[in-house]
């Protein structure tokens, strides 16, 4: 089956998946980090989710609590399938007050049934509990047999949407609704299904859930024929290119199959190039899919399919909203560091649009805010703290329309400040015509309404043709279907006059029916019946004329026998035709009819004789067929008909004959009236915001100008007074607020000709400052260096109201050199001792519950500049000026500059010449100079704060002579022991003049003189030179230089040396090559010299070494320079992987023959036999139910060995982890349990042999006590004890038992028998006389259990006792309540240190304590060691935290009362 792929969560760096065990059995804890920091926990339960049993339709539940800081995220799932988060299906909450994680499913069925899982996470760790729901299923469920009857129903619809050509293609047809919900259902996210279904009135979410199931395994199936993995379906999405989109992975198994694009099921053609002029194109990037929509329009709206195949693979619904522009965004010019606006002004609402920066989608965040207004009209884009990477175009999407505009960032020019950080500037660019898109917004508002108004009268004037139609339709149908039935009633009667007229009825089958109450009607009860006939036709609808009419006729045939009874059901027909005329379109004729008829065929007497042939030439069913039941009929509809019921009640008696059909009315009972609506609003009221001392306005619109209406607050009216003002102008009605106060909060409500509409005004005070005080605080502030600066300002608002101050957007705070000051209404900062660096932006915020706001001003401290900056440019050097510039300052300490001072420096002489203030301008023109000669300057910066340090100037020549650069060194062509060719490159820069020659120098190894090749007079004019002045066997090295028309250049570098010699042969091959160790990932080899053969090898000076994995062909070298040594190791080969290794010497020759190993070498390290390596191991192990089980052991083998682990000879489950590495293997039983218990076999084998090892692993807990005790006397002085076998005996072979005895004279309990695998045991040496009493104790590896007692066991003594009467006297009664004789005491204590508490309380019984801090219990908690000893209770705490700060609490209860004593922890820092 196909599966989307999902990407697994990486494995954060540092996570070492430590395995922990919890309190709470049934937890797995995993620890991320090996140390958590201070403070920190992982999550745990301290109340996991309990195992449900419910019957079907009950409200079930699972609750947890968990612990943890940073607090744990709670999530839950399913073992099979997701659970579907729904109201109607389940739901996860938290409560805050009780800290509880609850999933509830309000109505539980029997699919919910499931195994679920409760994860609890935070970024240090993560906790797991299990918990199982059972679901009990009874009686019969509609559910069930609904979902057999939509599983039918999905396999006819999935053979329907199945239905193509072979081809593959999809049949030309346009999809109905249905089929077109569940196609874009098939491929919807889960939490669009509430929406998709509300849409297309699907209310069976359970049903659909279930049918979208089945669906979706048989659409997998399909797709898995065709392709391995989907995923990254993304619906379709509008660019602001004006183009749309439609995004899918999916790994094709034959990269063939054929795609086919469909809108509403109809195949849409598509080309494969995006430059073609096809409106839609596919392209294909390596598995991404993506499907494009070029000149969009709102044709282009439908649900789009992507088939491969034949096989629907994905699926989306694009919606095309009528909206446009009616204000696009414009072109936005900010500056540096400031805000930008755009924004917009739609022709309809819409809850967001799309926004694009450099055609990037823009969402929500510190960078961009995304503003809708309350009309949802004007849209707004601002873009913060403006940077001139921001600039660019940005694009607004408004469904299928789009809008763009530059956003254009203008960069500081001024050159003082370039390089610095700009400060932060609070105007915002783009802003200012807010009052002109209010008013376009208003009118769009209007017109939209307009138009819905229009729209909503248009469609409801179709539903009324058409209802009229389609009552038409109906009654025409009926008139029809009537006149066909009263002809046949007409044609039964006559042959059946015929009939009675000749006698014969041998032709005719009769059947005679007992009628009850036949007879008792008379012919003026069939008058009666039609007269309520005629009266239900006068007063009431066409289908009450029918039914008395009919109500007629079955009165007539209830009459008297003979002639009688014929003239009365002939009279009732009679009256039901008429009233059939008096019906609105007749249709009681044919009724009144067929009722009148078939009461003329009664001869009298309590016998019916009924025509049963008379049917047989009928092809329909007889409306009137039974007078009674007509005739009730009749008296039902007598309510809406009129004066009926009687005629009804007349009728009862008849019979019932033929079928009975339900009546269609024809039209409505109650003719439609047009009522007037009278006053309605076309715009409600709208809650608003109002600020303390500000104004409120409230309006509303309504449709008539002459409507007067009243406004309410809080229920009661108000009137205009001088703080507010009721107006009316044309439709609008206006309430404003002059100047808001906290009593102006509520509810207000306007109410006209009996419409209301309400709204609220909610009443804030933000912080905020004074005008004037604003004002003064943005003027920038400049100070000298060392001075102070001082900042006021007053503000107004609610309290608490949090005072921030920020320099650079920095906080400060009242530490070293600033001092802030903060009181009622006012808030001062000092910050003294400033230097130049403490310039920048100040900014002051201001918090409360109902808003922020900031103030910003800007803080310069002069101060000297820095030195000018190099390098410098030299613009002119000529023989008779200098002329050169330099950059200013990187710093000019806030001030302006006034002038460069200069000096000057003949470069030999010691003195230096002032040239003086040369102005601001950063270049200097020197004209007194003289030809050749070197000079060097010094430059300062002079401002109003002083003069800065010097910049001191490289010496520059007048005059100076363009010497070209220096050529490149020189390299050897070839050797000879009498010749030396050599060539080089001429320089890139020749000074402004061609290369006229070059000069050639010469130098012995180990000599420090140049001498010159080229005789000095003949320059080389080429770019070579054989050099023939060599001695053979030396060894020279060679440098060149250029010359042009002003001289020669500096030398080149020098050249490698060279020998002057013949050229070498190549060396031979290396001998003795071996391989000297190896490991996994290394090989070392050694080798010796290759022979020295004359005139045919030659010596070798290097080594070249090289591999190949032995499934490659390409040898590959280990070493780039060869090596002198015959030693190397080669690094970074693959473990077990097979190489080819071969060595080659190299010398000035070239390269000689490769030497190959004789066979290929594996990456391991010499073979070792298995063994294990600790000194002791120990064999056995005990461990408790539920804790987890952890058996190390370290072993050493080469190559890597196959490490299996056993069970008592089988290999292990997979709840087992097995967690194998470098020389060691770990089992681990996350949560034993007793069926855990036996012998576990490690095997550890390699291609050298094998090594086992074993150890017994055996999962118990404390035994439970065994049954009753019974004693018995069998032999004289001995005393046989028996008991009840414990319940864990037959799950522990290990356990045994242990029995004591106490005896009324030593008091004190005595083991007198251990290690009992029995259930008996005979206790000697019973004494007469004393009272005896046993223990029995269940015992195993974990310890024993609570003891059984015995009954107390007596022989009495056979001679009398000496009796001593003893004084009575009263017994001491010690039982008392808890009290605390020495109470806890404050603490205070250093943080990082310990803290020990401690008190002393009595009571017997023996008291209960309790330690809490802030009220919650420490009994538990691990961080703090609590222990009470004889009454003395106290409790440490290892390292004291800030956390550890509050009321610590010990609470002391027994039977007899309680008692309390706390004390506080403070914690120094």
């Amino acid at each position: 089956m196909l599966k989307k792929t999902k990407v697994a969560d990486e494995t954060a760096t540092g996570q070492a998946g430590i395995k922990k065990k919890s309190k709470v059995p049934g937890v797995m804890i995993t620890q991320f980090m090996e140390e958590l920091p201070e403070g920190k926990t992982t999550p745990d339960f301290t109340r996991k989710p309990i195992a449900l049993t419910i019957q079907e339709g009950k409200f079930a539940y699972f609750k947890a609590i968990v612990v943890g800081d940073p607090t744990p995220t709670v999530t839950w799932s399913r073992a099979n399938g997701e659970i579907i988060f729904h109201p109607d299906v389940c739901q996860q909450k938290y409560d805050e007050a009780s800290n509880e994680h609850t999933l509830e499913f309000p109505k539980v069925a029997p699919e919910d049934a499931d195994t679920y899982k409760c994860y609890a996470a935070n970024e240090y760790g993560r906790a797991v509990c299990t918990v199982i729901l059972n679901i009990i299923e009874v009686g019969f469920s509609k559910t069930k047999e609904l979902q057999k009857i939509q599983g039918e129903d999905v396999t006819e619809f999935r053979k329907r949407l199945k239905t193509r050509n072979p081809d593959g293609t999809r049949e030309e047809k346009t999809m109905d609704a249905n089929e077109k919900v569940w196609e874009i259902l098939l491929s919807a996210e889960k939490k669009d299904y509430e929406q998709i279904c509300a849409e297309y009135g699907i209310t069976d979410f359970r049903g659909m859930l279930k049918k979208l199931t089945e669906m979706k395994k048989e659409r997998e199936e399909e797709i898995a024929q065709f392709i391995s993995h989907i995923r990254t379906l993304k619906p379709v999405e509008v660019k602001d290119d004006d183009c749309a989109t439609i995004e899918l992975d999916m790994d094709l198994l034959d990269s063939g199959s054929k795609i086919f694009l469909y809108k509403n099921g109809v195949m849409v053609p598509f080309s494969n190039e995006e430059g073609e002029g096809m409106k839609h194109n596919l392209k294909q990037v390596g598995k991404k899919y993506v499907f494009t929509i070029k000149n969009l329009s709102k044709d282009d709206a439908g649900l789009y399919s992507v088939d491969v195949e034949g096989v629907n693979v994905f699926s989306t619904d694009f919606k095309v909203p009528e909206v446009d522009f009616a204000v696009k965004i414009q072109e936005v010019k900010a500056e540096e560091r400031e805000d930008a606006l755009f924004q917009c002004v739609l022709t309809a609402p819409m809850n967001e649009i799309n926004w694009y920066g450099k055609s990037a989608l823009l969402t929500n965040n510190e960078k961009h805010e995304i503003i809708v207004s309350e009309d949802k009209l004007i849209h707004k884009l601002i873009v913060r703290d403006c940077l001139p990477l921001d600039g660019g175009i940005y694009a607004a999407v408004a469904g299928i329309k789009s809008c763009n505009a530059w956003l254009v960032v203008e960069v500081e020019k001024d050159p003082a400040k370039k390089g610095k950080k700009a400060a932060r500037k609070t105007t915002i660019a783009g802003a200012g015509n807010d009052e002109e898109l209010l008013r376009i917004a208003k009118e769009q508002q209007e017109r939209y309404q307009k138009e819905m108004e229009e729209k909503a009268q248009l469609a409801k004037k179709a539903q009324e043709e058409k209802e009229l139609a389609a009552a038409a339709v109906r009654a025409k149908q009926k008139a029809e279907a009537e006149a066909k039935a009263a002809a046949k009633a007409e044609a039964k009667a006559a042959a059946k006059a015929k009939r009675a007229a000749t006698g014969k009825d041998g032709a005719v089958r009769k059947t005679k029916k007992k009628v009850p109450g036949a007879g008792e009607g008379s012919a003026a009860d069939g008058v009666s019946g039609a007269t309520g006939g005629v009266v239900g036709v006068g007063e009431g609808s066409a289908a009450g004329g029918a039914a008395a009419g009919t109500t007629g006729g079955a009165a007539g045939a209830t009459g008297g026998g003979g002639a009688a009874g014929s003239l009365a059901g002939a009279a009732g027909g009679g009256a039901g035709g008429a009233g059939g005329v008096g019906g609105r379109d007749g249709s009681g004729a044919a009724a009144g009819g067929a009722g009148g008829n078939e009461g003329g065929d009664v001869e009298g007497g309590s016998e019916v004789e009924s025509d049963e042939d008379s049917f047989e030439d009928s092809d329909e069913d007889i409306e009137g067929g039974g007078g009674g039941a007509k005739g009730r009929e009749g008296g039902e509809k007598g309510d809406v008909g009129g004066e009926g019921e009687e005629g009804g009640e007349k009728g009862e008696g008849g019979e019932k004959g033929g079928e009975r059909r339900k009546r269609v009315r024809a039209g409505p009972l109650v003719p439609d009236e047009v009522i007037d609506p009278g006053v309605h609003f076309h715009a409600g009221l709208s809650d608003c915001k109002a600020i303390i001392g500000e104004a409120a306005e409230l309006e509303c619109k309504v449709s008539s100008e002459e409507c007067v209406g009243i406004w309410y607050k809080d229920g009661a009216e108000i009137q205009a007074s001088e703080s507010l003002t009721i107006s009316k102008e044309g439709y609008f009605h206006r309430l404003k607020i002059h100047k808001v106060t906290e009593e102006n909060a509520g509810k207000y409500k306007f109410e006209a000709d009996g419409r209301k509409t309400e709204a609220e005004i909610a009443v804030e005070d933000p912080p905020r400052f004074d005008k004037e005080e604003l004002e003064a605080f943005k003027a920038p502030v400049t100070i000298k260096k060392g001075h102070k600066a001082t900042y006021k300002l007053s503000y107004i608002g609610r309290e608490p109201i949090k005072v921030q101050w920020y320099l650079e957007g920095e906080e400060l705070s009242s530490e070293g050199n600033i001092n802030i000051e903060t009181s009622d209404g006012t808030s001062r900062l000092l910050m003294m001792k400033l230097q130049h660096k403490d310039s920048g932006e100040i900014k002051i915020k201001l918090k409360n519950v109902f808003g922020t706001i900031e103030a910003v001003s800007q803080l310069n401290v002069l101060d000297k500049p820095t030195p000018p900056m190099g390098p410098l440019e030299i613009v002119e050097a000529s023989s008779s000026v200098i002329d050169f510039k330099w950059r200013p300052p990187k710093d000019s300490g806030g001030c302006k500059i006034q002038n460069y001072i200069l000096e000057r420096q003949q470069v030999g002489r010691n003195t230096w010449k002032k040239v003086g203030p040369i102005g601001p301008v950063a270049k200097y023109r020197d004209s007194d100079v003289d030809h050749g000669r070197r000079y060097c300057y010094r430059i300062r910066v002079e401002t109003e704060m002083g003069t800065s340090e010097m910049m001191e100037t490289e010496d520059i020549q007048a005059g100076t002579k363009a010497y070209p650069a220096p050529p490149s060194a020189p390299k050897v062509a070839s050797a000879f022991k009498d010749c030396i060719n050599l060539t080089w490159s001429p320089p890139a820069d020749t000074g402004g003049t061609s290369i006229l020659g070059y000069n050639l120098e010469k130098r012995k190894k180990g000599s420090n003189l140049w001498g010159q090749v080229n005789p000095p007079n003949e320059i080389i004019r080429g770019k070579g030179f054989a050099v023939k002045d060599v001695v053979e066997g030396m060894e020279y090295e060679f440098r060149v230089s250029a010359i042009n028309d002003s001289g020669a250049s500096e030398f080149s570098t020098s050249s490698e040396f060279v020998f002057a010699r013949d050229p070498k042969k190549p060396p031979g091959k290396v001998l003795d090559l071996k391989v000297t160790d190896s490991t996994y990932t290394t090989l070392s080899l050694s080798w010796n010299k290759p022979k020295d053969i004359k005139k045919e090898e030659d010596e070798a000076k290097g080594y070249f070494v090289e591999i190949r994995p032995a499934e490659n062909t390409d040898w590959d070298r280990c070493n780039s320079n060869a090596i002198t040594m015959t030693t190397y190791t080669v690094k970074g080969m693959k473990s077990m992987a097979m190489y080819w290794v071969r060595v080659i010497a190299t010398n000035d020759g070239g390269e000689g023959v490769p030497q190959e190993l004789d066979n290929y070498i594996l990456a391991m390290p010499p073979p070792v036999r298995p063994r294990f390596t600790d000194a002791k191991i120990k064999s056995f192990m005990i461990v408790r139910a539920g804790n987890s089980a952890r058996f190390t052991i370290n072993f050493e083998a080469s190559p890597w060995p196959e490490v299996t682990w056993l069970k008592d000879g089988v290999p292990v489950s997979k709840k087992v982890t097995i967690s194998n590495a470098e020389g060691t293997s770990q089992l681990l039983i996350p949560s034993a349990e007793r069926s855990d218990t036996g012998i576990y076999t490690i095997i550890v084998k390699n291609i050298v042999g094998q090594e086992t090892f074993s150890i017994e692993i055996r999962v118990t807990d404390e035994p439970k006590p065994p049954g009753p005790v019974d004693l018995d006397e069998n032999v004289p002085g001995t005393v046989t004890i028996s008991w009840t076998a414990s319940p864990d005996e037959k799950r522990d072979d290990r356990l045994h038992y242990m029995v004591t005895k106490r005896d009324s004279v030593k008091r004190t309990w005595n083991t007198i028998a251990d290690r009992i695998f029995n259930n008996k045991f005979t206790a000697c040496n019973i004494m007469p006389g004393r009272e005896y009493q046993f223990r029995v104790y269940a015992k195993n590896d974990m310890g024993s259990s609570k003891p059984s007692e015995s009954a107390k066991w007596l022989i009495p003594a056979k001679k009398e006792k000496f009796t001593v009467k003893m004084p009575e006297s009263k017994a001491c009664d010690l039982q008392c309540p808890p009290k605390f004789l020495v109470p806890l005491k404050m603490h205070t204590a250093p943080q990082g240190y310990e803290c020990y508490m401690s008190c002393a309380v009595k009571g017997d019984p023996t008291p209960h304590v309790t330690w809490l801090r802030n009220n919650i219990s420490l009994n538990t908690n691990t961080n703090y060691f609590i222990s009470n000893t004889c009454g003395v209770c106290s409790m440490l705490i290892l390292r004291v935290g800030t956390k550890d700060t509050g009321e610590y609490k010990i609470v002391a209860e027994n039977a007899l009362g309680r008692a309390e004593s706390s004390t506080k922890l403070t914690v120094r820092e």
